[in-house]
């Protein structure tokens, strides 16, 4: 690869570990960039910023709304002050189904969201990736109702929300970065976290939560993005290349995450990880807890939003 002065230099930040389903299908999206323009393209990844140079995972969307990083991959619960319309998958039990979400993803839903991202923010949206649906971990004790929740300090994203969810469920929540999340739970100054599987897998987070319960309360998406100015600075050529790249890209990341649930529930030794799977009225009662929030999103968000995705 020819990383002259000549060849477009594109450099795509992440922040998990290399074997996630994000690093993996980023893998796939420089292979087809590669493939499609050779030596006129030098394309770096360094899937874990945090590691190598130690950024906040927070910061990325900043580095490339400057400027200073070509690309990232985000999830979107972050960015709800700037794009308020992905609150949306902010809104628990809303979303069930991957396909449908997908196809909303690729719809009419899409679109909302990629012109929100343009004007707001000046960032071009490549693809949209399946960030899981997301499930407690802790190390206290097994969770079936709302009532298991109490007093429970909960890692929480930045995001009101998330916070609010949590209170209504009884649990104290407290924002950390996800680069801090493991050593937050090795010294124990947090008791639970929510996370897909294939996070509380790769994170090694299991290794210190024996108790997994399976509320798939949300469903995140993840945001591939380009900074537009840079983006249309390129040739058309490069610009077509790099969004077929990204959709075969977004195509193996949606298989990867899709797989890894199933991966991750077989490599869990039940002695030493007990998974509660719900049934259907101890599901009822944890939605029926959090309803005024729901209630209240439908309000601020709008119908015509949910129906796009329920």
């Amino acid at each position: 690869m020819d990383n002259g002065l000549n060849a477009v230099k594109i450099k795509l930040g992440g922040y998990q570990p290399a074997n996630s389903a994000h690093n993996r299908a980023a893998e796939v999206f420089g292979e087809e960039l590669t493939k499609c323009l050779g030596p006129r393209i030098y394309y770096q990844m360094d899937g874990n910023m945090a590691e190598t140079e130690g950024i906040k995972a927070f910061d990325l969307p900043g580095l490339v709304e400057t400027g200073d990083l070509t690309m990232c991959y985000f999830a979107s619960s972050y960015l709800v002050d700037r794009v308020p319309e992905v609150a949306i998958f902010d809104v628990p039990f809303v979303i069930q189904n991957r396909e449908k979400i997908y196809s909303a993803l690729e719809g009419e839903l899409g679109d909302l969201i990629r012109e929100k991202f343009l004007s707001n923010m000046g960032l071009r949206i490549l693809g949209f990736w399946d960030n899981g649906f997301r499930h407690f971990t802790n190390g206290v004790r097994e969770i079936r109702t709302p009532k298991d929740c109490v007093d429970l300090k909960m890692r929480s994203m930045n995001s009101d929300a998330h916070q609010e969810f949590f209170r209504l469920l009884g649990f104290e929540p407290t924002y950390v970065d996800v680069t801090d999340l493991v050593s937050k739970i090795k010294s124990r100054e947090i008791d639970a976290q929510e996370n897909p599987l294939t996070n509380t897998y790769r994170f090694g987070t299991y290794l210190y939560h024996k108790h997994i319960t399976m509320t798939g309360h949300f469903f995140g998406v993840a945001l591939l993005m380009v900074n537009d100015t840079n983006f249309c600075a390129w040739p058309k050529e490069i610009q077509n290349a790099v969004q077929v790249s990204a959709n075969i890209a977004t195509a193996a990341q949606r298989k990867f995450a899709q797989l890894e649930d199933e991966e991750v529930l077989s490599a869990l030794d039940p002695n030493e990880n007990a998974i509660v799977f719900l049934n259907d009225e101890e599901l009822k009662l944890f939605k029926n807890s959090v309803r005024p929030l729901v209630e209240k999103s439908r309000t601020r968000l709008g119908s015509h939003l949910f129906k796009l995705v329920e």
